[in-house]
This record gives structure tokens, C-alpha cells and sequence, in this order.
């Protein structure tokens, strides 16, 4: 097999609790060391601080011999997801690598995670972006994501979230909604003909931004199933991400979309602001839909966001039909106790039908 030269990006934020984990399962891995070098790009937690000393201390000493060669690009100021990791892709572009795996801080690989993903792109060059098959620990039996799904209204969330892993009938590769960005590979030679991550973004549907921007030059997003990541993931409830969501969820659509698929959204998409609404005040963040509406209020807001569309819409080579091939009709939570009856009996069902009747019946551009 051929050994490309890996970056392993790993977005440092408040990283104590993981970082054992993660160096012990950089001991183990069979990819050549000599071909990967492990990047830490520490994003200053806003209530702990930097991790640079802890990470001096206790990762540094070993780059090189126990573990890959450690690289340390330490931040002034919390970059957010997308413009954290943008430091690691630029250095991996400035020395010479070929892919760049992005290593969520809160994971840790399993010891064959990279090759699977190396010879999958190697072997079909239209795959622009490769994603690992997550699993939950220390829940190991049960997914944490098999590929990202995109509901056609800009949602997006987990694939067979606490499925039986065992249980799971995927091929070796498939084509995916698009890939998580917390366990991914991608083309060095795309990231610098096409741009790096969204740094507009900030937080929340960056990953989703960047695999669609690659589906419309033609390139899949799939998922790998014998690399496998492990994820202590915890779902956030922090009513502040949804802002971010809400207002990327926006942006995204208004990137990508033509605008005759726009129309033929708006009626359900209105139709679910109201539902998302009654949403907002049960759980307390109607206020952050408020911020939304503020920000998309601003003709700074729209200058930005078209600018963006303008420029997507000058590459793609594909149709909005396309687009949607890999779309999903409904909106599941990934925890049970996030589920509203109004979305599980009356908006899902309505979002369905709107799906087949409108999405694939009329939707041919």
C-alpha cells in the first residue's frame, strides 16, 4: 500500500480530561509514524484557559519517539471549530502532506483507523471527503454516527445514532449526507484549490458547508466502515449553539440552493418557524432565535451570505436535484428526551409528505 503523508489535526480545547486517551491511541497506531505528524492547535477554553503548559508537559516529551512528531500552534483567542482547525490545514499545506484527518478533541482513534481511509480515497478519486465510522465510548457496542444525515430544510444530525454497531449492514463505502467533522480525511490538493474550512461558521454546520461545497464540484462524502473513532460524546445543551445553528442553518441553504428551490421550500420552512418557536420558548432559548433574526436583519448579514452564494454557485457542476439525492424528509433528535410529540406526530409526517410530493416530485433542476 502506498502511505500518503497524514496531518492530524487535533483542535486542543480544554483537552485534559481526553488528552490520555488520545496520546495512547497515537502509540498504537500501524500507519507509518514517519508519514503522519500529529498537530495540536490549542483554542483557549473560555473559562480553563490555554492547555499549552499541560500540553508541554505531558505530549510534547514524547513527539517523535512514543508518538508521531507533535507540532504545537498555540492561539491567543478561541478561533471556534472551523477557523481553529483552518491553522492546522494551513501548516499541513505549507509541509508538503497529502491528506489532513481532522481528530476531535473529546475521541481517539482505533489503531487501524487510517488506512482504510487512505485507500478508499486512493482508489476513487471523486471521493473529496472520507469520514470514520464513530462509536460511542465507553459505550463501544453502540454508534455515535455512520455519516452525517441533512434534512432538505438545513438540519443536520447523527446517522443510526445508539444503533447496535454489530447490527449495522453498510458496506465498505458508502456515499454519506455529508461527513462529521469530528473524525474526517480530506484532499489536501481540494483544500487548496477550493478553499479551507468556513471560518464565517464559526461553530455548527461547518462540516456540512464544506461537504456540500465539494458535492457541487462533483465530489462524494463518504463513510468509511473499517475506520473506526471513538467519541465520549456528550450532547451539548448549551442553549447558546443554537444561535450558531439556526443562523448557519440559514446561511447554508442561501449558499447552495437555487433560488427556484428556495420557493418551493419556503411554505414548509415557514410553516416550521412556527414550530420552532413554540420549540424556543419550552426550552428556554427564544432568545437566541431572537439574535438570528437580528443578524439576518443586518444588510452587513446579506452582503456576506450572498457573496458567499455567488461564489458557490459560479463552481458547481451539479443540480440542486443532486444536491438532495442523499437529503433526508424528517427531523430526528439524536436524545430521546429532546423529542416533542407536535414534531414526532404532526411535523415529521407534514415534512414527509412535503419531502415526496415537492423535494423529489418537482424538484428536476
Amino acid at each position: 500500500m502506498n502511505y500518503p503523508k497524514i496531518a492530524i489535526v487535533y483542535l486542543s480545547f480544554h483537552c485534559e480530561p481526553y488528552i490520555d486517551d488520545v496520546v495512547s491511541s497515537l502509540k498504537k497506531l500501524t500507519y507509518p509514524r514517519d508519514k503522519v505528524e500529529f498537530i495540536v492547535v490549542d483554542n483557549p477554553h473560555p473559562t480553563y484557559g490555554p492547555s499549552v503548559r499541560y500540553l508541554e508537559e505531558n505530549v510534547l516529551p514524547m513527539s517523535g519517539t512514543e508518538i508521531p512528531h507533535v507540532t504545537l500552534l498555540a492561539q491567543k483567542e478561541n478561533l471556534g471549530f472551523a477557523g481553529g482547525n483552518n491553522e492546522g490545514i494551513t501548516w499541513a499545506l505549507n509541509n508538503g502532506f497529502d491528506y489532513v484527518y481532522f481528530h476531535n478533541n473529546d475521541g481517539f482513534m482505533a489503531a487501524t483507523c487510517l488506512e482504510p481511509l487512505v485507500e478508499a480515497m486512493e482508489q476513487d478519486q471523486t471521493i473529496g471527503v472520507a469520514q470514520s465510522l464513530m462509536l460511542l465510548h465507553p459505550e463501544t457496542e453502540l454508534v455515535n454516527s455512520t455519516g452525517n444525515s441533512f434534512q432538505y430544510l438545513g438540519f443536520g444530525f447523527c446517522g443510526d445514532y445508539k444503533a447496535k454497531a454489530k447490527e449495522l449492514i453498510l458496506p465498505s463505502v458508502v456515499e454519506i449526507g455529508y461527513a462529521s467533522g469530528a473524525a474526517l480525511l480530506m484532499r489536501v490538493n481540494l483544500l487548496k484549490q477550493y478553499g479551507l474550512w468556513d471560518h464565517d461558521f464559526f461553530l455548527y454546520h461547518e462540516d456540512l458547508e464544506y461537504s456540500f461545497r465539494l458535492k457541487i464540484l462533483g465530489f462524494k462524502s463518504v463513510l468509511v466502515k473499517d475506520s473506526v473513532f471513538y467519541h465520549k460524546y456528550q450532547f451539548s445543551r448549551s442553549i447558546e449553539k443554537f444561535y450558531w445553528m439556526e443562523r448557519n442553518r440559514y446561511g447554508t441553504m442561501l449558499m447552495f440552493f437555487r433560488w427556484p428551490t428556495l420557493l418551493l421550500l419556503l411554505p414548509m420552512a415557514i410553516i416550521l418557524e412556527f414550530g420552532l418557536w413554540l420549540f424556543a420558548f419550552k426550552g428556554g432559548w427564544w432568545k437566541e432565535r431572537v439574535k438570528v433574526y437580528q443578524y439576518w436583519l443586518k444588510t452587513s448579514s446579506w452582503q456576506l451570505w450572498l457573496g458567499k452564494r455567488k461564489n458557490i454557485q459560479s463552481l458547481r457542476k451539479v443540480s440542486d436535484r443532486d444536491l438532495l439525492k442523499t437529503a433526508v424528509s424528517g427531523i430526528y433528535f439524536q436524545e430521546k428526551s429532546m423529542e416533542n410529540p407536535l414534531l414526532k406526530y404532526l411535523g415529521n409526517p407534514l415534512m414527509t409528505l412535503y419531502y415526496w410530493v415537492v423535494v423529489k416530485g418537482l424538484i428536476w433542476w
